[in-house]
């Protein structure tokens, strides 16, 4: 086995970049717009359902393949889709710095679903890129950059630009600030070069070949025990972290603009180092122990946000800081090792397609928790979704016991073959 290093220098902030631009617009969307809606009157309900403006990200797959089938050569085989994406996404930010929500709600969350349509877009060309440009030996500490940059777009979307925006001119400021950090990491992509030696070269494979590559794909070991843990890993997390921001606003009726620096920052923050400690977990341990060992230790930080939610913890600024960073922390040590097993599990000729399913499952298996969790919310109260939400990520455990069977058993052994010792 290729011994696992950190990628080239390049490879990190290259890649740290691209999914900067596309953490932007989704932290707005699952943070700070949350905050925006409830501070707008509309019930918990109506604030889960917004985290369905997320659609793309999970419907993505069906226009995977034209992205790996289709590409210039000369211009790029990833770029032909990156660039285009990101300037329309740049464009449909600054429209929606003209439509104020007050006003033109519908319109407003149209346009979010537009930016998630192109982010997810250029999602399927940059985890495409991603196959390309790391080896299997740097995949552990690449997906780390990769779940970094995204987490950094995120806080800056969701976070610090909402909470400098009363000082930079509001929400026109918020969003023509996103737009400028699209044209800029679009610059950075106009001058990378992509190369034939990347991966399985630039060259997209024919059709005939794709759908070759996808029946190999069908046949790989575990692959039914990988979608079911992948789909089910985020959950519980996903119902808590939807409501978390809402209850303060509503129950104890703190700012958005300071609800919004403490979980788009502080736990941003506690998520990045997380992220970073699983690039390392999952560079010196077998990838599904990595992700065992990440999901046991995530159960802790959920109780305790349970427990706050309950009234068992006084909920002070610390107390909220507190739970807050520990429950982005260990999620983000879980979300790293995840990816890079994911990541592992890819045929590196349809990486872009085959990547894109797996991260659609990861969508769909996160988002229905979070939509629902404001109907749930509104039905039954704060402390029992909470509570849910903690069950969830325990039983979540379980799951990952046949996966780490399936994927590490030996191979069959034809008959009249004696095993190897």
């Amino acid at each position: 086995m290729e011994p696992r290093r950190a990628p080239a220098p390049w490879k990190i902030a290259f890649l740290a970049s691209l999914y900067f631009a596309q953490g932007l617009p989704f932290g707005f969307q699952s943070n700070a717009l949350r905050l925006y809606l409830t501070d707008l009157g509309l019930t918990m309900t109506q604030v889960g359902f917004a985290g369905l403006l997320a659609a793309p990200w999970g419907l993505k797959l069906f226009w995977a393949p034209l992205v790996d089938r289709f590409g210039s050569a000369r211009f790029g085989r990833r770029k032909t889709w990156i660039v285009p994406a990101q300037a329309l996404l740049a464009l449909t930010c600054v429209a929606a710095a003209f439509v104020p929500p007050q006003e033109h709600l519908a319109l407003l969350l149209g346009l979010v679903l537009a930016m998630n349509f192109f982010a997810a877009t250029q999602d399927i060309a940059v985890d495409g890129l991603a196959v390309d440009v790391l080896s299997p030996s740097e995949l552990g500490a690449g997906n780390a950059a990769q779940v970094v940059g995204y987490k950094v777009g995120m806080l800056t979307g969701g976070g610090l630009l909402v909470a400098a925006s009363g000082y930079l001119g509001g929400w026109r400021a918020l969003f023509l600030s996103m737009a400028a950090l699209c044209v800029a990491v679009m610059t950075v992509v106009l001058l990378f070069r992509e190369s034939a030696g990347q991966g399985d070269g630039v060259a997209p494979p024919s059709w005939r070949e794709f759908l070759t590559r996808a029946r190999e794909v069908f046949r790989t070991p575990g692959l039914g025990w990988l979608l079911v843990a992948v789909g089910t890993y985020k959950l519980g997390e996903s119902m808590a972290d939807a409501m978390f921001g809402p209850f303060l606003v509503r129950t104890h009726g703190i700012e958005k603009e300071t609800v919004a620096l403490w979980l788009g920052s502080w736990g941003t923050i506690a998520s990045l180092a997380g992220s970073a400690l699983g690039g390392l977990l999952a560079s010196r341990v077998r990838l599904t122990r990595a992700v065992q060992v990440a999901a046991v230790m995530r159960v802790g930080p959920l109780l305790a946000q349970w427990m706050l939610i309950a009234g068992l913890i006084a909920p002070t600024k610390a107390s909220i800081i507190a739970v807050t960073c520990a429950e982005h922390f260990f999620g983000g040590i879980l979300t790293t090792t995840m990816f890079t097993l994911m990541m592992s599990q890819v045929n590196r000729r349809i990486g872009a397609t085959h990547f894109t399913v797996l991260a659609a499952v990861e969508a769909w298996g996160k988002a229905p928790a979070g939509a629902v969790s404001g109907v749930f919310v509104d039905a039954f109260g704060f402390p029992p979704v909470f509570l849910g939400a903690v069950v969830l990520s325990g039983l979540y455990v379980l799951v990952l016991v046949p996966l780490e069977r399936a994927m590490h058993a030996p191979p069959p052994v034809a008959p009249g073959v004696a095993p190897v010792p």
